[in-house]
């Protein structure tokens, strides 16, 4: 039981010895749970609760009254507590003996990778589906920040304890597929030397010409001999083939990596679009308008109905959408999770509304919108690639600043806000740019007890050093936040923030590099310096593991 949990306990049993009013005793189901923080000033303690004003109306009592009577019933020395006083209107303050501290080093040592995670998830099981591009071209900006943030909240999920799926939705059906393959048939006829135009809405990208090239080269006009039928299936599929294979590389450089590609065409051959549309019709939730068949969407929350089939009897997007999520309902999750781009906010209500009609719980299914990217460099908006001439990729910005930085800058705001990206900054070297200050700290560890091995320093095991060596204010602050990481991860994985987990490593690595420049680490104190090197291990593993929840990586020189 950690120092939390066991103060949490004492403060219980004190409010229980207490017995402030019978409602006390009678409805314990109003009491609130006891909700413990760190003061902004030090000067208040180490951790503070308001539960005395919190019992304010079932006691019947003022605060102060009420934190009078469960200091008075607290057992001194219990859970670590020096003292407990009372502050303000009714906080209590609890100073803690500093012993409490020591233990979170043989903790993040003993646990090493594994340091930090815990099982508030329970087992619980959550797919989490992103980026989601169509196979039609290169990824850009936005579809890297979903893929950041994505992936970053997939590891974050799984540290607290979730099973997390990870999830692609193809969406290789409908017009946009079907005009890769006519363009990609027009550059084939090009690269034999054929005239052929482009279709209307064509991709022009320099993929679809080097796809056919290559068909060229390795076909001959073979192609021209198949039916008209047989041709467009045999470019739709090669397209697709080329353009998800690129998606995978692209994605796998990146570091994401995902456990299911759903396929939208999927949902039609099995009979899954009709399955769902029957069902919505046997629950009376559509009905005919104007030639089209339309969901009664505004009875679940829209702002109007919706069409789920058109006039000339083609689906909406809305429709086999509906099939896919009604699919991952029934998959069995815990929970659902899309992250979508800022073009899809308006589809949320509809969504929901959609599942609602279908009897499922639409509080099952969460959408978070991942904004978009706008990147600087000289101090200028940058919107088209130096090499190319077209529009800025993500491997364009792969090759220009590295993985690291982009997943480090992409996941270290709120996904729901917009993000300018530096890239003169992301490139640097110094202490102003945020990737480089963590891992600098993580390098800088390494290069420590490289010293210590060059001076003849043998580093030994927690068990055997005397941690009480580590005394002063900077190394009680570096033991508290190294105790914060299992905290910081529950709290990120249950408001679905990533960003908190790069938020929380900064300021580790802030206080390592203030502590660095004010503290020696190898002295001629043995003691003390084999107490330093173990603060600094775990120091060391912490770092790591936070950098790695979020695809960053931790070097050992730079």
């Amino acid at each position: 039981m950690g120092v939390l949990e066991q103060l949490q306990l004492s403060v219980k049993e004190a409010l229980a010895d207490a017995a402030l009013a019978a409602e006390l005793v009678a409805d314990k189901s109003e009491l609130p749970a006891i909700v413990l923080e760190v003061p902004k000033d030090k000067a208040h303690g180490d951790l503070a609760t308001n539960l005395a004003m919190q019992l304010t109306k079932i006691a019947k009592k003022n605060p102060r009254q009420i934190a009078e009577a469960i200091i008075g019933k607290l057992e001194a020395g219990r859970a670590s507590i020096e003292s407990a006083e009372i502050a303000g209107p009714g906080f209590i303050n609890f100073r803690l003996n500093k012993s409490y501290l020591y233990p979170v080093i043989g903790e993040a040592l003993t646990q090493d990778g594994k340091y930090g995670h815990i099982d508030a998830g329970q087992g619980k099981r959550i797919q989490v589906e992103f980026v989601s591009a169509n196979p039609t071209g290169s990824l850009h900006l936005g579809h890297a920040r979903g893929a950041a943030v994505g992936d970053a909240l997939c590891n974050v999920l799984a540290a607290a304890g979730y099973e997390v799926t990870r999830e692609y939705y193809i969406n290789d059906a409908g017009n946009q597929v079907n005009n890769l393959a006519k363009s990609l048939e027009a550059r084939y006829r090009q690269a034999l030397g054929q005239a052929a135009e482009m279709p209307e809405d064509g991709y022009y990208g320099e993929d679809i010409v080097g796809f056919a090239k290559e068909l060229a080269e390795e076909k001959g006009e073979r192609l021209l001999s198949l039916s008209d039928e047989e041709r467009f299936a045999f470019f739709r599929n090669y397209g697709l083939d080329k353009e998800l294979a690129k998606i995978k590389r692209d994605l796998g450089r990146f570091g994401v990596q995902f456990d299911e590609w759903y396929s939208e065409t999927s949902l039609y051959e099995s009979g899954k679009v009709i399955e769902v549309l029957d069902a919505l019709r046997a629950k009376g939730h559509v009905y005919e308008q104007d030639g089209a068949v339309w969901l009664a969407s505004m009875t679940f929350g829209d702002d109007k109905d919706r069409v789920l089939v058109k006039n000339d009897g083609s689906y909406t997007y809305l429709t086999p959408d509906a099939a896919y999520h009604m699919d991952k309902y029934k998959r069995g999750y815990d929970q659902l999770i899309n992250i979508w781009g800022a073009d899809h906010h308006g589809y949320i209500p509809r969504m929901k509304a959609a599942m609602a009609a279908m009897g499922n719980d639409p509080d099952k299914l969460t959408v978070l919108i991942a904004q978009m990217v706008s990147l600087f460099q000289n101090g200028e908006k940058v919107k088209m690639s130096k090499r190319t001439g077209k529009a800025i990729t993500m491997e364009d910005l792969m090759d220009e600043v590295g993985v690291d930085a982009i997943r480090y800058f992409f996941t270290m705001r709120s996904m729901d806000s917009h993000l300018d990206f530096d890239m003169d900054l992301a490139v640097s070297k110094s202490n102003e740019n945020p990737v480089f200050y963590v891992q600098y700290a993580h390098a800088r560890i390494c290069s420590i007890f490289r010293q210590a091995e060059e001076q003849g320093v043998a580093v030994q095991t927690w068990q055997e050093v005397d941690l009480t060596r580590l005394s002063s204010e900077h190394e009680f602050d570096l033991l508290r936040k190294i105790g914060e990481l299992p905290e910081t991860i529950a709290e990120a994985a249950k408001i679905y923030a990533p960003h908190a987990i790069i938020r929380y490593v900064y300021e580790l690595a802030s206080q390592f590099h203030s502590y660095y420049k004010a503290e020696r680490v190898i002295t001629e104190d043995a003691e003390q310096s084999q107490a330093r090197l173990q603060l600094l291990a775990a120091i060391r593993i912490t770092i790591a593991n936070a950098l790695k929840l979020v695809g960053v990586s931790a070097p050992d020189k730079m």
